[in-house]
């Protein structure tokens, strides 16, 4: 049995999370680069945990500028074994309604400028994002979120934007009505797809703040609106939070559905071959198959 250290990613909203003993803001050194704020580190119902406001306490980091990499390889040199994305999003359903949370089980990636993965030349790898989020972490996570009070939907395709506009309506249509996505935000990706990469169990609960921009009864996304709604989830979020450690327990067994083990079969590049600068370099993300090569 391993110990359990929940990581918690917090969005727009989300800067910090309270009750935590022995709370202390830790800054971490990644080789990819800084993170984007130092980790809240503590412990919550006897249950480590490493908090990280993924836009910077202040909100400094717009979606393409958040340091992705740097952030899901701090939190697993801190020993991380289950990361909580929460995040806003609009939503492309009439009943997944602003207040809503989604438990995100699919992406569509659209977004562009950003690294997408810890390995390239010199170490190459391919990890499966057929199923980019953890069934038992997810499920956690709604049971969490319901016991708080809040409404939730279990499943749902999250389409990542790149941003930082919002979507005009010809897109908003398109991903709702061609594309069938349920609810868009701009930071979920390449966050799943690097938590994967890093072994990391993934669960992602998108918070409802608006409609998007097809909804004719809404009109055009609303920065006020969403603002008010933001605060109003983000103490939801919290409040799931807190349930968490109860539901996930000081101790876990290997993953059941192998989010710690995807490296086992991912990396093409021969020992012989292998880069030793990007070996040392991903020594936290891939030291576990890498060091015994």
């Amino acid at each position: 049995m391993a110990e359990t250290v929940i990581g918690v990613i917090g969005g727009s909203g989300v800067y910090e999370i309270g009750g935590l003993e022995g709370a202390e803001w830790v800054a971490v050194e990644s080789p990819f680069g800084t993170p984007s704020d130092a980790i809240l580190t503590g412990r919550l119902g006897g249950v480590r945990m490493a908090f990280l406001p993924r836009h910077g306490r202040g909100h400094v980091h717009s979606p393409t500028s958040v340091p992705y990499r740097a952030n899901i390889d701090a939190l697993k040199r801190l020993g991380v074994t289950d990361v909580v994305s929460v995040s806003a999003c609009g939503s492309f359903r009439e009943e997944m309604a602003p207040g809503d949370f989604v438990i995100v089980d699919q992406f569509v990636d659209r977004t562009f400028g950003r690294e997408k993965s810890f390995f390239g030349e010199g170490l190459v790898a391919h990890v499966s994002v057929a199923h980019p989020t953890c069934p038992r972490l997810s499920a956690a996570c709604a049971e969490a979120a319901r016991a708080a009070g809040v409404r939730v939907h279990d499943g749902g395709t999250y389409l990542a934007m790149e941003g930082p506009q919002f979507s005009s309506l010809a897109e908003s249509r398109l991903y709702r009505e061609v594309w069938g996505c349920d609810v868009i935000g701009m930071t979920n990706m390449p966050e799943a797809k690097l938590a994967r990469e890093a072994e990391l169990c993934y669960a992602s609960v998108a918070m409802v703040t608006d409609y998007d921009s097809w909804h004719p009864g809404h009109g055009e996304v609303d920065i006020t609106e969403i603002v008010a709604t933001m605060t109003a989830n983000a103490d939801k979020a919290r409040a799931m939070v807190a349930r968490l450690p109860a539901l996930l327990g000081a101790e876990r067994a290997s993953c059941p559905h192998g989010c710690d083990r995807v490296l086992d079969t991912a990396i093409l590049t021969a020992p012989g071959k292998r880069d030793p600068a990007m070996v040392a370099k991903l020594s936290a993300v891939a030291g576990r198959v890498l060091g015994s090569a």
